[in-house]
């Protein structure tokens, strides 16, 4: 609490300020995971200083603000974060910027909400990992796009080619990763993780998906949960359950223990990327690398 009210009276000091561009004349722009800095940086190219406030393994659901992280935010020119609760430690933060000059954006405020799935157990009572959605990652980019170009309007043609390069990538990401899918018999479509990341995945592809500690990270599961979810892998014979990178693997070791107690067996399947990227530099360390790669490590450790 200490800290959150020393964030805030820094943010309350450095928004008085006038926010200095670098040298380079380039917007600055600052992001929140590791998905939509991807993004950015695609759509953004050369003509944009970025920011990225999450790394490699980063969860964001209990990611809090650091005073440098302030530093960042109040220098940005445009702020771009998913919202819908996901960066729930970070919201005070963003309200308070909101009060400043600039105004941060959340991407996933551009989706329809009739077409979320819902949650009980969510404070937004959407579930935010929006970006398993491809087509809901497609509007994201075009979201990007227009702000760029509004705050930049001399590079408007490069944002647009960019734009338009991606969005392709993202055409035949769909469509590779479907024929992949299209391998794996629909009834060993049963995906086991270690929290409920994959919601919109299950949806566009046909799996069913339960996930050990509910849509957010914040929340523990309980010795009840690892029982009936062992009775559960049981009893549809699933082969394999997967780690996430972001949440710590003892829970998902916990569950195949439980399974193992009742005489059955049950795999670790790999490590799927959920609320994270990979390591920069890497395969996974892309947002269409990380689908890619979460796509072939689940039907291969499911056929």
């Amino acid at each position: 609490m200490k800290k959150n009210i020393l964030i805030l009276l820094a943010i309350t000091t450095l928004i008085s300020c006038k926010n200095k561009k670098q040298e380079n004349g380039k917007l600055n722009i600052v992001t929140t995971t590791t998905m939509i800095t991807d993004l950015v940086r695609n759509i953004g190219g050369d003509s944009i200083n970025i920011n990225g406030l999450m790394g490699s393994g980063v969860d964001p659901h209990l990611y809090k603000a650091s005073e440098g992280d302030v530093t960042k935010l109040v220098n940005a020119d445009i702020i771009f974060y998913n919202g819908l609760h996901l960066e729930g430690k970070l919201v005070e933060v963003f309200e308070k910027m909101g009060s400043s000059t600039k105004t941060p954006i959340a991407l996933g405020e551009e989706i329809d909400k009739s077409t979320l799935i819902g949650s009980d157990y969510f404070a937004s009572n959407y579930d935010p990992h929006v970006w398993f959605n491809i087509d809901y990652f497609k509007q994201f980019a075009r979201k990007v796009s227009a702000v760029l170009i509004e705050k930049d309007a001399k590079n408007a043609a490069y944002y647009k080619a960019n734009k338009t390069k991606y969005l392709a990538k993202l055409e035949d990401l769909q469509n590779s990763i479907k024929a992949t899918i299209d391998t794996l018999p629909e009834d060993k479509r049963i995906l086991v993780t270690a929290h409920d990341a994959f919601n919109y995945f299950g949806k566009n592809y046909g799996f069913e998906v339960v996930g050990l500690q509910g849509l957010s990270t914040a929340t523990e599961a309980g010795v009840k949960d690892v029982q009936n979810l062992a009775k559960f892998i049981i009893d549809k014979k699933v082969k394999a359950i997967f780690v996430e990178s972001s949440v710590p693997k003892r829970t998902i070791e916990a569950l195949q223990e439980a399974v193992k107690s009742k005489g059955h067996d049950v795999k670790i399947g790999g490590t799927l990327y959920s609320d994270a990227l990979g390591s920069a530099g890497t395969l996974e360390g892309t947002y269409i690398g990380m689908f890619e790669y979460n796509v072939n490590t689940i039907v291969n450790a499911l056929k």
